[in-house]
């Protein structure tokens, strides 16, 4: 599975207690399969390439929102956030797709009663989903997983404009080359990555990459955070031109809206 109102918020490195290290992990790469975002295995193909995955499903991400076809739900809740600036960053590894990072345990989210743990981020360039047809220059993919090993995501579009602290931080540690990967051991505050504005969009999707297995909880940001064209330009220096998948058809689904009645 290969990134404004709000300021966006400085990084902040604090003292963080050592936590076991996680088992390494990419729920985006399937190492069998040779998948590309151009050619004769590009997209259009990953269904032949991956005959038991559900690339051709019905519920297939990503999408574009349109705010006039969404629905208000009140049964949604503001974001459950445990994120709580202990978290290391284990390692920066570039799978080929994307440069992702993988986390240790510790900061987690909480869909009702369920919990899901961090497990990386990593981005695609230009973004995958579209938000009333614009699509903006970065998207960062925040992957969790819970006990049942069901996903639920957290998409933050970026736009050019003021640089942006943790990007500076995270690309401290670049450049990586394709199948390379380097330990960091530092800890990272996520909650400063995020935009000041929580509200959100919400659907049920699938990965963005094969398997494309469906199932996947996404959280589309409303608002996106702001990186400078130089941080935008480092990226598309390291990862693949284009390596994000086209809109796919919502086939009846409809994307709910949480909006905070404070803002």
């Amino acid at each position: 599975m290969k990134t404004v109102t709000g300021i966006l918020a400085l990084l902040a490195l604090v003292s963080c207690k050592d936590t076991p290290q996680a088992q390494d992990e990419d729920l985006t790469l399937n190492e069998e399969v040779h998948w590309t975002y151009t050619g004769e295995n590009g997209p259009e193909h990953w269904a032949e390439l991956e005959k038991r995955s559900h690339c051709a499903g019905e519920l297939q991400s990503p999408v574009n929102i349109i705010d006039y076809h969404t629905q208000e739900d009140p049964d949604l809740l503001p974001l459950d956030l445990h994120y709580y600036g202990e978290v290391r960053i284990h390692e920066v590894t570039n799978n080929g797709h994307s440069i992702q990072y993988n986390f240790e345990p510790g900061d987690y989210i909480s869909l009702g009663d369920v919990r899901y743990d961090l497990k990386q981020i990593h981005f695609h360039e230009a973004a995958e989903h579209t938000l009333n047809g614009i699509r903006y220059p970065l998207e960062m993919h925040m992957v969790h997983v819970n006990a049942q090993n069901e996903i639920a995501v957290f998409a933050i579009m970026a736009m050019e404009g003021e640089p942006s602290e943790p990007f500076t931080f995270l690309e401290n540690y670049l450049p990586v080359d394709p199948g390379e990967t380097k330990i960091i051991d530092e800890c990272f505050d996520l909650n400063l990555n995020l935009p000041q504005n929580r509200d959100y969009y919400t659907y049920r999707g699938s990965l963005t990459t094969p398997p494309c297995t469906e199932g996947v909880r996404w959280i589309v940001f409303k608002e996106p955070i702001t990186v400078s064209l130089q941080q935008v330009k480092e990226l598309q220096r390291l990862m693949p031109l284009n390596n994000y998948r086209g809109e796919q058809p919502l086939n009846g689904r409809v994307v709910k809206v949480y909006e905070s009645p404070y803002n």
